[in-house]
């Protein structure tokens, strides 16, 4: 049986297609109640978003904390952003090297202790130059960043070593929480266990794999807001588990997002009672070899890999019964900057003809001396889309020779055997907030210098070629390099094996209000415009 009818047999046949509610612009906002929302993780790694990677921490704590940026709630799908804990959005100065922001005045962390432009600092300094011993996953994505300083209390002014059109979206990072410097000095590792923002609500309680609650925080600095009373956060990383709240109306939503067959079933039990928001998603799955192992050190082998996926073949079939939606490569189709198809057509594992792309895939694993390939596959317990990623490699792998089993692991073990080095081949989804595609593409940098990539490999002539990108200011260089950069870590090397990309599709009880879907799980989840219909 192939992987087609075994995933098939994982979920209901295709409903009705269901059609989005529309949102009224006029609607007067209704005051209090307590949103309940599922979130599909067993548990975060830790509560701290400066070192994790999974949604499970962002939906479990953003409501709690504050950025300095962000995108607009309202429309969290433009490039256009505004304001959080700044009074305006900055022009840069000095040829586009150095950004000053303005910090609100009267802000108060939960605990009551005024926040000032120190504490901004020392966030971003902890994200930006992490000290032995911290992680900090996104810190590529600020390679152009050269000092950052608080000259007094109410300013905070970042230092560029070169101006580029990747800074500021990568600035309104919904990871980048702001802390009490006072906190961080103290214990560094102290958000990871404990909580205390600037952000619309205040924390309550926290059962581990359970559940997560706030209130309402009456000292929110934006008058009037937050609307709810409070919001219950819900754990289960069990698909039919979430389903079934939101049909018996135990949750109101879950924010992460739900395969096609998942919204029709809903649609058809709920009709008028449900809504649908869908995006296209910043999100894309992809199968990192540990360049520490043999064989998967060797190009041959990582080339052989990539070139044993049916991408073409299995996207439209996939997207019937899994968040996944678009074939791609490293840069967001979405972007002008993204190759075209008749480009990615040119790059192994993208070729027309997949018997073509198998033959060649068997020659380079003779080469290699590896005809009889085995090795495990770790993986990720979160069924969407992990489980349809893996079934579909294990699956194709087979057509060339190769002998995969998973290792299936929750979030938190999965992370940990990544960051450890603990797994021959591993199965994971980069997923980033802000379309970003210059910066977004850090991801794939050799780990010591993004610590999210576990390949754990050196190159530097990928870093020259991200580096001198980074720095190009017209848009159709920064796409011919981005092309380049694709063909590079894809095909030359295959540092990284891409998968698909995602489709975002959230279905929610209609009485849910204020609430705008954007291209990313990460992006406008503090909840402060939420409110109830009821």
């Amino acid at each position: 049986m192939g992987w087609k009818q075994r995933a098939l047999g994982c979920l209901a046949a295709v409903l009705a297609l269901a059609v989005a509610a529309p949102v009224a612009a006029d609607e007067t906002p209704k005051r209090g109640g307590i949103l309940t929302y599922m979130i599909p993780a067993d548990a975060p790694p830790s509560l701290d978003a400066h070192r994790e990677e999974t949604y499970a921490t962002i939906h479990s704590a953003a409501p709690f904390y504050s950025t300095l940026i962000r995108v607009n709630p309202m429309d969290p799908g433009s490039p256009d952003l505004v304001c959080d804990l700044c009074t305006e959005m900055p022009k840069p100065t000095d040829n586009g090297r150095t950004y000053t922001f303005k910090i609100r005045s009267g802000v108060k962390f939960h605990d009551g202790a005024l926040l000032t432009a120190d504490d901004v600092a020392a966030s971003w300094n902890k994200i930006i130059f992490p000290p032995a011993g911290v992680v900090s996953p996104r810190q590529s994505n600020f390679v152009m960043v050269d000092k950052i300083e608080a000259p007094d209390s109410a300013t905070v002014v970042f230092h560029l070593k070169f101006a580029t059109d990747a800074f500021l979206p990568a600035l309104a990072d919904p990871y980048a929480w702001i802390y009490s410097k006072a906190k961080l000095d103290k214990d560094i590792h102290w958000y990871e266990k404990n909580i205390d923002g600037t952000g619309p609500f205040k924390f309550v309680a926290y059962e581990t794999g359970q559940s997560i609650r706030g209130e309402r925080n009456p000292d929110y600095f934006r008058p009037n807001l937050p609307y709810l009373d409070g919001f219950l956060g819900i754990y289960a990383d069990k698909q039919v588990t979430r389903v079934e709240a939101i049909r018996s109306d135990r949750a109101a939503i879950e924010f992460r997002g739900f395969p096609p067959t998942v919204r029709d079933e809903l649609k058809q039990a709920l009709g008028d009672q449900l809504a649908v928001q869908t995006s296209d998603w910043n999100c894309g799955g992809l199968i990192t070899p540990n360049h520490k192992r043999k064989p998967f050190d060797d190009p041959r082998v990582r080339r052989a890999l990539t070139l044993g996926l049916n991408r073409w073949g299995t996207a439209p079939e996939l997207s019937k019964i899994a968040i996944v939606h678009t074939v791609g490569g490293l840069t967001f189709p979405g972007s002008p900057l993204a190759p075209t198809k008749e480009e990615l057509q040119q790059i192994a594992g993208y070729w027309p003809d997949i018997e073509k792309s198998r033959a060649e895939a068997r020659r380079l694993l003779k080469e290699a001396g590896q005809e009889n390939l085995s090795f495990t596959l770790l993986n990720r317990s979160t069924d969407q889309p992990y489980k349809y990623y893996g079934i579909w490699a294990v699956d194709d792998w087979s057509k060339i020779g190769v002998k995969v089993t998973q290792r299936v692991l929750p979030v938190g073990p999965w992370f940990q055997a990544q960051r450890s080095g603990d797994f021959d081949v591993t199965v994971e989804g980069n997923c980033q907030n802000v379309v970003n595609p210059l910066a977004d593409v850090g991801k794939y940098l050799p780990h010591t210098i993004s610590e999210g990539n576990y390949g754990y490999f050196e190159d530097e002539h990928e870093v020259a070629l991200y580096k001198r990108m980074l720095g190009e200011l017209d848009k159709s260089k920064q796409k011919q390099q981005l092309l380049e950069f694709n063909k590079y870590v894809l095909d030359e090397q295959a540092h990284g094996i891409f998968l698909l990309w995602w489709q975002r599709i959230v279905p929610y009880r209609a009485y849910v209000k204020g609430w705008k879907i954007g291209p990313s799980h990460y992006l406008n989840q503090d909840l402060g415009t939420v409110w109830l219909d009821k």
